[in-house]
Formats: structure tokens, sequence, C-alpha cells
């Protein structure tokens, strides 16, 4: 799972479409993909790819930032079947459950057009 906080964005048709996801804490580090899913799972290989590099430079890498308020953890409860729904789903895509289910939540951001 990613340490770093990111953010999921719709990517428009000018852009090429798809969904970008940005690493907040690192410069630059950002993946795109067709699928919320897909550009999130490519931001975890961009995160390893920004943190070696930075190292292999001498660089300094910066700490994931810590936010008291909201540490990234929260327990949900779910109806048994939509539990087993999203579990079947996460092994039919290739994901953990927790990566589908922020995957999702980040997907029905976007379509919402929700901005902090």
């Amino acid at each position: 799972m990613i340490d770093y906080p990111f953010t999921v964005r719709r990517l428009s048709a000018e852009e090429g479409g798809g969904y970008l996801a940005e690493a907040i804490d690192l410069n630059g580090c950002m993946a795109d993909g067709e699928t919320v899913e897909e550009a999130i799972h490519h931001l975890e290989d961009a995160i390893v790819s920004w943190v070696k590099t930075a190292e292999e430079l001498g660089r300094p890498v910066p700490a994931p930032s810590q936010d008291t308020l909201y540490s990234g953890k929260w327990v949900v409860r779910t109806p048994k079947s939509l539990h087993r729904k999203l579990a079947e789903l996460s092994k039919k895509e290739g994901v953990s459950l927790n990566t589908l289910a922020v995957s999702l939540l980040a997907e029905g951001m976007a379509h919402r057009n929700f901005h902090s």
C-alpha cells in the first residue's frame, strides 16, 4: 500500500483521458492509467522509482507527510453481501480489497468533481 498521500483525478479528453494519480510529497511523482485502479497501481511503481532515483543521486527523500487529523486509516462496516462482492471483484481485478476500495472511492470523488 502507498504510504505517501496521493490524489487521483480524471483526465480530460484533451489530456488523453483516463486518470492521473500524484504523490503529494514527491515533486513530479505521478502516474496515469485507464482506470483509477491502474493509475494507483502505476503510482506505486512510480513512487518506488522516485525514491530509488533520489537515493542514487544523493538527494533527500521526504518522509510521507503526516496529518494527525487524517491518518488515512478508518474502519468501515459493510453488509456481508457487499463485502463478498467487493472481495470477489478485488480477486478478479488482481488487487487487494483495500486498493479496490480506495480506487472506487477515488473514482466516485472524481465523478463528483470534488475538490478539497
